[in-house]
């Protein structure tokens, strides 16, 4: 007899959070919720320091010379230019002395350094959602990227609109124009060739970095050095599928086993950010493109397979008539590492005598957001910058 009211107490428990589950996705049906849910630029957590003083975050004075730059829609973006550290160091003297502002930055010591020396090599990095420039663990990204050449690699990156200082607020379009605003400054008025710049981005970043790539190769057939994507998603639809925030609250997965509640949402959502197209598209259009996607096993804000997806999209593109994920699996390279991963290596050279190279290094450590502090990362943009491929 008292089997009863556990069990209507447990259907009714189940009854309320399924419920609220509804109205929670229900309410992902707003565009201005959406943005808010997947932008999150005003979550951070950076309460205790300020980004305006990046010495506060273990770099030493002046090693961050902040700076800001317009977009062509009336935005203001605001970065950091992060100096390499032995360069730094054999300027310290000049670079200390200045007190130049962000809307001084061209007269910098810093700026000076980048764009007048023929070896420096730049980053332009593009970090993922939530926060600062300052955010989590991107001020350790900084120090660590640049470890393969610690007195040629500068790193610009900067807050996309909505975020930190920067004025607007996020859509796809808007990042997008954001992501080809910094790319523009560093070859136009820093003056960086592109066979001197490495495009890295990291969680949203990744989808920026490939939309902005994209562009430049569509408009103005600029090919850059390598483009470096770490955590990256290949579409939002198929990420709300598999997402949980912090790895614990369910999106939308809890409805795969109902496929017309999964589209009906799925075909919802405005901000696609289709990357594994871009991604394609890139390569299909570029005569050299290199390509290096880095993720780890235990992410679990994003999972690996995403990165599978981009790499088959990718290596596909590289052929006229098309690749099923079988062929290309039977013919790519895979090397093991053992507990540190393994590496998938696809690379063909065109009938135009064009080189595309397609990696994938696939770690077995580092999450979601620790991975770019990795050696696996670095390693990437210095053969990207020192090795032949």
């Amino acid at each position: 007899m008292a089997i009863a009211p556990i069990f209507k107490k447990a259907y009714w428990s189940l009854a309320i959070a399924g419920g609220l589950y509804f109205a929670f996705i229900s309410l992902l049906l707003n565009g201005w919720i959406q943005r808010q849910a997947f932008y999150a630029h005003k979550i951070h957590t950076t309460w205790l320091h300020d980004p305006n003083r990046p010495e506060q975050f273990g770099f030493l004075k002046n090693q961050v010379q902040q700076f800001d730059i317009s977009t062509p829609d009336g935005e203001v973006l605001w970065g950091w230019h992060v100096l390499p550290l032995t360069l730094y160091a054999e300027n310290e003297r000049a670079v200390t002395g200045q007190t130049n502002g962000a809307e001084d930055y061209e007269n910098s010591w810093a700026f000076k350094l980048l764009a007048e020396d023929p070896e420096s090599r730049l980053i332009i990095y593009f970090h993922g959602n939530a926060g600062t420039v300052a955010q989590g663990w991107r001020t350790d990204t900084y120090r660590a990227i640049t470890a393969g050449a610690s007195n040629k690699i500068h790193i610009l990156t900067v807050d996309y609109r909505g975020y930190g200082k920067s004025t607007g607020s996020p859509t796809e379009a808007g990042l997008i124009t954001d992501g080809i605003t910094l790319i523009k400054y560093a070859m136009e008025v820093a003056r960086i060739p592109p066979e001197r710049i490495v495009i890295v981005g990291q969680s949203l970043g990744s989808a920026v970095a490939t939309a902005a790539a994209e562009h430049f190769v569509l408009e103005d057939a600029v090919e850059f050095r390598c483009l470096v994507l770490c955590a990256a998603f290949s579409d939002v639809p198929t990420l709300m599928s598999t997402y949980t925030i912090g790895g614990l609250v369910p999106i939308l997965s809890p409805l795969r086993p109902y496929p017309f509640l999964s589209q009906f949402f799925a075909n919802r959502i405005q901000e696609t950010w289709f990357t594994f197209a871009r991604l394609a598209n890139l390569v299909r259009r570029s005569k050299n493109v290199n390509v290096h996607l880095i993720h780890a096993t235990n992410d679990y804000d994003i999972p690996w397979s995403h990165s599978n997806t981009l790499f088959h999209a990718a290596a596909n593109a590289t052929s006229a008539e098309g690749l099923t994920f079988k062929q290309i699996d039977a013919v790519k390279t895979k090397v093991d590492f053992g507990e540190s991963g393994w590496t998938n290596f696809w690379k063909t050279v065109q009938a135009d005598g064009g080189r595309k190279i397609i990696r994938q290094d696939v770690v077995k450590h580092g999450g979601h957001n620790r991975v770019v502090t990795y050696p696996v990362v670095a390693k990437a943009v210095f053969n990207a910058f020192y090795m032949e491929s």
